[in-house]
């Protein structure tokens, strides 16, 4: 059974596939932003899940949830699902987290970045985002567009490591709003079944997955010279080198 670390478990998708996984047998690491989200995921600690927790808007307190999680032992797989669409923290939760992590968690089997439909509407601009301060539609297009390039860069980079980014759909979570049309269960099964499966497919790199179904992504998603831009921007941000 896989060792399996979560973001963002604490309600809709994450919960979901921390519930999903746990009861399959696998070992999981769920995560809260703070002591009062840790009460919506007792019944997944009653489960057997391993909690840590901190803020992935806050870069002190992600570097916190990266040595938590490397204190716990090795993952199989680490699912970078938390994200924000409306907030100032956009760009800090969508991508700077994720990048962070993915920096300093011990190397895993299987990476899988939450990305969207909307990345097809980001720009593959990086010197003209206020990126601690970046809002709404735009920003939230232009950082799954990041995480998305982040998610194929890694692919490339890191061959011993299976790197996928996935579209859920338009999901009926608080984010997706309960009259979203897509199906929630097939909103977190890619997930699930690149984070575990031995299927074929699932044992691809450099993917972007809707539903099981390997796209194409922006073209920019698979342009070396964007994705090697972007490392050294986050790196320039973040202060934290990405280890080849």
């Amino acid at each position: 059974m896989a060792h399996i670390f979560i973001t963002g478990s604490t309600e809709g998708l994450g919960k979901a596939m921390a519930e999903t996984l746990l009861l399959a047998g696998h070992r999981i690491v769920v995560h809260a932003r703070n002591q009062q989200r840790l009460v919506a995921i007792q019944d997944l600690i009653g489960l057997g899940a391993t909690p840590v927790m901190g803020d992935l808007a806050d870069a002190q307190q992600t570097r916190a949830i990266a040595d938590q999680v490397n204190r716990i032992g090795p993952m199989h797989a680490v699912i970078h699902n938390a994200g924000v669409y409306a907030a100032p923290s956009v760009l800090s939760v969508n991508i700077l987290a994720p990048y962070l992590l993915t920096a300093l968690i011990h190397r895993p089997r299987r990476l899988i970045y939450t990305s969207s439909s909307l990345h097809f509407s980001g720009h593959a601009l990086l010197d003209t985002q206020d990126w601690c301060n970046a809002a709404g539609p735009n920003a939230y297009a232009d950082s799954k567009l990041f995480v998305t390039a982040l998610a194929t860069a890694i692919a490339r980079l890191w061959p011993d490591v299976l790197s996928n980014a996935v579209d859920p759909g338009w999901v009926p979570t608080r984010m997706g709003g309960r009259n979203a049309p897509d199906d929630l269960r097939l909103g977190h099964l890619t997930q699930e079944w690149l984070a575990t499966s031995n299927d074929p497919d699932a044992l691809t790199s450099g993917g972007y997955w809707h539903h099981q179904r390997r796209l194409a992504p922006h073209t920019a998603a698979n342009d070396e010279i964007f994705q090697n831009r972007l490392l050294e921007k986050l790196a320039t941000i973040t202060g934290t080198a990405f280890s080849h």
